[in-house]
């Protein structure tokens, strides 16, 4: 089971006035949502790449020529080219020239307007689908509610607040894996899970 990533799943900095100058904003109107398609790390060498961390499967997504939002306040900006680099993408925008406009970029997101996003396959969702889930057992016990998604690199991991008494009333962590998580009806709001031993501090069901 995969999950991919929505926009603001962490606060984005402002933006400077410098890098406000430097992008062209979106002059056509973006509809309500947008999906998280990667994070800026940080710079790259004196020319103004980035390091991008990865946020989708369809590598496509950051081919020269394509266009993404940055941050907050969605500023357009041309991917002029890119290539992969030790686990990452370093990424050349049009926009940024030199070091200190790409460092200006640190932590912020990349987005599309959701209606720009690839089909998904069956078993693969949107964290935005993800998160506000209520968890249960497949004995139906409320377990609590998806309030947040980790991506870890081998599998995500969705953060549980717990219902009262569970789990001592610590955040439960649930591993995206076919084994534990039974089933996702979205319609109707819930997140079936078979627990594993040791997944609950009050030993669980």
């Amino acid at each position: 089971m995969k999950t991919r990533s929505k926009p603001n799943r962490r606060q984005p900095k402002k933006s400077g006035r410098s890098r406000r100058n430097r992008f062209h904003r979106r002059s056509v109107s973006v509809p309500v949502g947008h999906l998280a398609v990667g994070r800026i790390l940080g710079a790259h060498g004196l020319r103004g790449e980035v390091k991008v961390e990865s946020h989708t499967d369809f590598d496509a997504r950051f081919a020269a020529g394509q266009q993404v939002l940055i941050g907050e306040e969605l500023l357009l900006a041309e991917i002029a080219s890119s290539r992969p680099h030790k686990g990452i993408i370093l990424i050349q925008f049009s926009e940024v020239t030199d070091r200190f406009a790409a460092e200006e970029l640190l932590n912020e997101w990349l987005y599309i307007p959701e209606a720009a996003a690839m089909e998904l396959d069956a078993d693969s969702y949107w964290v935005h689908d993800i998160v506000g889930l209520k968890v249960q057992t497949e004995a139906r016990s409320q377990l609590g509610e998806v309030v947040d998604v980790l991506f870890t690199g081998a599998n995500e991991v969705y953060i549980i607040r717990p219902e009262p008494g569970v789990n001592r009333d610590r955040d439960l962590l649930i591993p995206a894996l076919a084994e534990v998580v039974r089933g996702v009806d979205i319609g109707a709001g819930t997140l079936t899970v078979r627990l594993q031993p040791g997944m609950l501090e009050d030993g669980g069901e």
